[in-house]
């Protein structure tokens, strides 16, 4: 699943003298709930089986990269 808003993405500072090879761009997962104001009435919800795997109750709260990058 690819959500690319969910990305946000900064270029580091990239010193002339660090010994490890430079990381031009780093990138970290925008959590979803910073993009909805308020949680509207009647929001679908997961069963608890799919809850439990997402780590959330709301499908539209799941990032969906956290698993995927061995965030949480």
């Amino acid at each position: 699943m690819e959500r690319p808003m969910f990305r946000g993405s900064y270029k580091p500072y990239v010193s002339p003298l660090d010994p490890c090879p430079p990381i031009w761009v780093k990138t970290f997962v925008l959590p979803p709930q910073i993009f909805m104001n308020f949680q509207p009435p009647g929001l679908p919800q997961n069963s608890p089986e799919e809850t439990l795997r997402q780590g959330t109750l709301w499908p539209s709260l799941a990032d969906g990269f956290s698993r995927e990058e061995g965030i949480s």
